[in-house]
C-alpha cells in the first residue's frame, strides 16, 4: 500500500520532480522555466511547454516592479483569491481588480459591453509601471491595450492569458505583436485564472 503525502510542501516537490522528469528538453531560461513549471503544476498540462510566450524583458521587469511595490491589477476575482497575500505584503504590491465595482457594472450595461473592458478603463490612474494580469476575458486584454496606444501609459508587464473561444487568439496576437510592453502569455485557445495566479505567484517568489 503506498503512502499517502499530505504535507502540501512535499507535495509541491514531489510535483516538480515529476515535472522534470517528464520534461526532456527545457528551452526555456532558468527563471523563465520556474515559471512555466509553476503553471504545469497548476495545470497538469504539458502541452503548455510548446504554448507558453515570454517577451525577453518580461522575468526582469516583472521582477523589477515586484521589488518597487507596484501595483497587480487583475481581471477576476478568483486571481484576487489565488494570489500570495504574505509574499505580496513583504514586497508592498497591491492586488487590484474593478469588475464587481458597481459603476463598472452600471456602465457595461448601458452601453452593452463587458464589464471586464470598462474595468479596464478604471484601471487607468494605477497603470504605470503596474502589473496586468488577464486570466480570463480577451475583452480586458483588447482594452488594455487600446489604451495603453490611445494613453501612452506603460505597465512593467502584461500577463495575458485569456481563456476561450472569441476573440482570444486575436487578443494574444495583438499582444505578442507590440513592441512596447514587456508580456507573458499562452499561444492559442488556452488560459485562465489559475495560470495567471501562477505566474504571479511565482513572480513573487522569484523577487524576495
Amino acid at each position: 500500500k503506498r503512502m499517502k503525502i499530505i504535507n502540501p510542501g512535499e507535495i509541491e516537490k514531489r510535483s516538480f520532480s515529476i515535472i522534470e522528469a517528464e520534461v526532456k528538453d527545457i528551452s526555456f531560461k532558468d527563471k523563465e522555466w520556474k515559471i512555466v513549471r509553476r503553471m504545469i503544476h497548476a495545470s497538469a498540462d504539458l502541452e503548455l511547454l510548446s504554448l507558453v510566450h515570454f517577451h525577453p524583458d518580461a522575468v526582469k521587469k516583472g521582477i523589477e516592479a515586484i521589488r518597487k511595490g507596484c501595483h497587480i491589477i487583475v481581471d477576476t476575482k478568483m486571481i484576487l483569491a489565488g494570489v500570495n497575500k504574505e509574499k505580496l505584503r513583504k514586497m508592498g504590491c497591491k492586488l487590484r481588480c474593478f469588475i464587481s465595482n458597481s459603476r463598472v457594472k452600471k456602465m457595461a450595461k448601458e452601453r452593452g459591453i463587458t464589464r471586464a473592458w470598462v474595468a479596464m478603463d478604471f484601471s487607468i490612474p494605477y497603470m504605470k509601471d503596474s502589473i496586468f494580469a488577464i486570466g480570463n476575458s480577451p475583452t480586458a486584454l483588447l482594452r488594455l491595450l487600446d489604451i495603453i496606444e490611445e494613453k501612452g501609459i506603460f505597465p512593467s508587464l502584461i500577463i495575458g492569458m485569456p481563456v476561450g473561444f472569441v476573440n482570444v487568439v486575436e487578443a494574444k496576437e495583438r499582444l505578442m505583436a507590440q513592441k512596447k510592453i514587456p508580456y507573458i502569455t499562452i499561444k492559442g485557445r488556452k488560459g485562465g485564472s489559475h495560470l495567471a495566479v501562477s505566474v504571479i505567484n511565482q513572480l513573487l517568489e522569484l523577487s524576495l
